[in-house]
């Protein structure tokens, strides 16, 4: 069996990568660009970097905002209506996952317009182009959507998120600019940087990991590791340790998947909106805990990427729980919840239970599951 890797064209890591931007559009001539960014970046004024970049150039664009925190099909609806309006040719994403995935599925159902409800995208969808082209600029240090192959839309109808896997969909720029992560407040670096966390441990420990993603996994743990208190106290080395640690997070489990402990967080967002990268956080320590038998030695590097010692003298058992515990701890200095229980209706459990068993993620988790035990590990998080 072969083992594919899909990433991006072109890339761009630095401060000031931004400047990129423009020569990227005209090299590739490109006429005019459809800007997706969602409201609060265009408030605070984020979103200008990129377009004073456009403006400086004489380029031409259009803005569209209509996106929401965790992107409705309603969202991406409207956006392909405005596409089609705008005379666009290519999309810049500005902004986290939210800007990006529904940048993606605009992008897919313009050159793939039989794909034009977009329930239809949720999985591995057979469209048959390319996106349109989208220079995917992040804001946050945590989706890696802007090196993904995957995009998250909410079926606000239904209460569930629809996990869309679609090697058409990647970005053909990723320009990742630590300047552009600058205004993220403290919680929001905490949520995401810990969402990319959750990306490097369950792409490392998936059934489809093998040595290309465990090199990029182990690389982003130890980075992430580094750098996530200093990127929540907003140190100029932690933003940009924190920019690249996810994207070397997204080059891996892009390729490999991940486990359950995204198909648990979810529901929690398309019930609850509750924010992607919190949700990630509370559950991945419980969820490592019971992935643990099915993991081999593989906590023992997870513990020396996160700086434990001492490991090669530990028992299986012992450095399986300093792995988890360094987990612990990092979450709990970035000001992350240690439970559920001013998320969750335990009532809503069951419901939770059966949506994250038939999530896109679930079976690429190290250990087989059910229903019933995925039930138990969102109880014992009340």
């Amino acid at each position: 069996m072969a083992n594919r890797f899909v990433l991006n064209e072109t890339s761009y890591h630095g401060k000031g990568a931004i400047a990129c931007i423009a020569d990227e559009a005209k090299a590739r001539g490109f006429q005019k660009a459809f800007v997706c960014s969602d409201p609060d970046l265009i408030k605070f004024q984020v979103t200008k970097k990129v377009t004073d970049v456009l403006d400086n150039a004489g380029l031409v664009y259009e803005i569209y905002s209509e996106i929401k925190p965790n992107p409705t099909i309603e969202n991406v609806q409207t956006g392909v209506e405005a596409y089609k309006k705008s005379g666009a040719d290519y999309i810049i994403a500005i902004g986290g996952g939210s800007s990006m995935d529904t940048a993606k599925a605009i992008g897919i159902i313009i050159n793939n317009p039989e794909f034009a409800d977009v329930r239809s995208l949720e999985g591995v969808a057979p469209t048959k182009n390319k996106c349109v082209p989208i220079i995917a600029v992040p804001t946050t240090a945590g989706t890696a959507a802007e090196v993904t192959i995957n995009y998250v839309i909410t079926d606000a109808e239904k209460n569930r998120k629809m996990v869309c896997v679609d090697v058409h969909d990647i970005p053909v720029v990723a320009v990742v600019d630590p300047d552009m992560m600058a205004s993220m407040p403290k919680g929001l670096t905490a949520a995401t940087g810990m969402d990319a966390l959750t990306h490097a441990i369950e792409g490392y420990i998936t059934k489809g990991a093998w040595e290309l993603s465990d090199m990029f996994h182990l690389k982003a743990i130890e980075v992430i590791s580094k750098n996530l208190r200093g990127a929540v106290e907003n140190t100029a080395e932690g933003r940009e340790g924190m920019a690249l640690g996810q994207y070397i997070a997204g080059m891996g489990f892009s390729n490999v998947g991940l486990g359950i402990v995204h198909s648990m967080a979810h529901p929690l967002g398309a019930l609850y909106d509750t924010p992607h990268g919190v949700a990630n956080a509370i559950i991945l320590p419980t969820v490592m805990e019971y992935n643990a038998p099915a993991t081999g030695d593989k906590y023992k590097y997870i513990a020396q990427a996160m700086g434990v010692t001492g490991t090669e003298s530990m028992t299986q058992e012992e450095y399986r729980r300093a792995a988890i515990d360094a987990v612990k701890k990092l979450s709990e200095d970035v000001g992350i919840p240690a439970d559920l229980k001013e998320i969750v209706k335990p009532e809503d459990v069951e419901f939770l239970a059966e949506s994250a068993f038939a999530d896109a993620c679930r079976p690429g988790n190290p250990r087989d599951t059910s229903v019933e035990e995925i039930a138990e590990l969102y109880k014992a998080l009340l």
